[in-house]
C-alpha cells in the first residue's frame, strides 16, 4: 500500500517541477523578447528570440501599446501535453526611442 503512494507522490514531484521549469523558461523568454522589441528589432527577430528561450513549441505573441510593447509567451510544460494545462508569461517593455523623453521635455 504504501508503495504506490510514494509513487504517486514522486510523480507528482515530478510534475510540479517540469511546470515550475516551463515557468521559468517563458519568463526568460518573455523578457528576452521584450528587450529586443524595445531596441525595435523587427517583430520576427523578436519572436525568434523569444522562442529560442522557451519551452518547444511556445506561442509567443508581440504587440505595441502606444510607447510600450508586450510580449507574451504560452507554452505546454513538456511530457505533459494531454493534459489541458499550459504555463503563461508576458514582460512590457517601454521602447528605447521614448526613454527619457519626458525629463528632456520637463528640463526646459
Amino acid at each position: 500500500m504504501v508503495l504506490p503512494v510514494l509513487v504517486m507522490f514522486a510523480t507528482a514531484l515530478v510534475w510540479g517541477l517540469l511546470v515550475v521549469a516551463a515557468q521559468i523558461q517563458c519568463v526568460d523568454a518573455a523578457r528576452t523578447g521584450a528587450r529586443a522589441a524595445a531596441r525595435e528589432d523587427p517583430t520576427e527577430a523578436v519572436v525568434q528570440a523569444a522562442r529560442d528561450t522557451a519551452p518547444r513549441d511556445a506561442q509567443v505573441t508581440v504587440a505595441r501599446e502606444g510607447d510600450r510593447v508586450r510580449v507574451v509567451v504560452v507554452a505546454k510544460p513538456p511530457a505533459l501535453h494531454g493534459l489541458p494545462f499550459e504555463v503563461r508569461e508576458e514582460a512590457v517593455a517601454l521602447v528605447e526611442a521614448t526613454v527619457g523623453e519626458a525629463t528632456v521635455g520637463e528640463a526646459g
